[in-house]
């Protein structure tokens, strides 16, 4: 696998069995891999190591047959032993530097992250990429708070290396997602537990690259509290929710004229504009 290569990836599938009653792992992942799934992880909580080990031989000659990368979680001596493109390892797992000492310099390493501080040191201890969630509240992560898209913002303004926003994904809420600086996806229930993976997959894809040629086309360089800021707001309103700053009590100057909370939706921001935002507290 070119490791260059694989970091291009906007869409990430992961197994998840139970959401498939009646079909096979590899069926489902096919379909997934024929609607454009560009990366594919196994992961299995809670099947025995024999079962893990039969399923990887199998998505591992049916991901080669895609040209696509595979990804094990939790099992970096499955990874060796089938020939895996990586390991994807959770916060109390071993360390990545032990996993590297493992898989060597030239397998992928991805760890889940659910802060801003967790990126950090994932990054600085020689991570491929992270999984930025849950987003949003899902079965596969019980009891697991949502970290919203406030984290998927910081992730965007703060993280170098890739990362991947995931946990309660959907058609219906990805749009949220991709607005808050994400530019690769991953999905699982939504995904897996359709009657029509690949479909849902071709939804997905083509959801992420219209966001990115928006962004693209929008991207606008602002000077935000004294600080030079590149972002593809177009309204007041629209940069406020993109700096997670919407549930604060705010006054906004938009280049020296105070903007009223009632129209902000309707002021546009042009390429060049200085805005401050300053957060105050009421009080008595």
């Amino acid at each position: 696998m070119n490791r260059p290569a694989w970091r291009d990836f906007r869409l990430y599938a992961i197994t998840a069995e139970p959401n498939h009653p009646g079909k096979s792992v590899v069926e489902v992942m096919e379909q997934a891999l024929i609607g454009g799934a560009q990366i594919v992880q196994l992961r299995n909580k809670t099947g025995k190591r024999e079962e893990v080990l039969e399923q990887a031989k199998a998505l591992r000659e049916l991901t080669r047959q895609y040209q696509v990368p595979f990804i094990i979680n939790d099992y970096p001596d499955i990874v060796l032993e089938v020939d895996a493109d990586g390991v994807h390892l959770g916060q109390e797992d071993m360390p990545i530097s032990e996993a590297r000492a493992l898989l060597g310099p030239d397998r992928i390493i991805g760890i889940s992250t659910h802060n801003l501080q967790q990126a950090l040191a994932a990054e600085q201890d020689g991570a491929d990429y992270i999984g930025v969630g849950p987003v949003f509240p899902t079965d596969t992560k019980p009891g697991r708070a949502a970290v919203t898209t406030s984290y998927v913002q910081e992730a965007a303004r703060h993280v170098s290396i890739p990362f991947v926003a995931i946990g309660g994904i959907t058609l219906g809420n990805v749009d949220t997602v991709l607005s808050a600086g994400a530019e690769r996806i991953c999905a699982v229930s939504a995904i897996v537990g359709h009657a029509d993976p690949a479909g849902v997959c071709r939804s997905f894809l083509e959801r992420i690259e219209a966001a990115r040629r928006g962004s693209a086309l929008e991207q606008k360089r602002l000077k935000i509290n004294g600080r030079e800021e590149q972002c593809s707001a177009r309204t007041v309103e629209e940069l406020v929710i993109q700096l997670g700053q919407q549930n604060k009590k705010l006054v906004v100057e938009l280049d020296g004229v105070i903007v009223q909370r009632a129209l902000w939706a309707q002021t546009e921001l042009q390429n060049g504009a200085s805005i401050e935002l300053v957060h105050f507290v009421g009080g008595g």
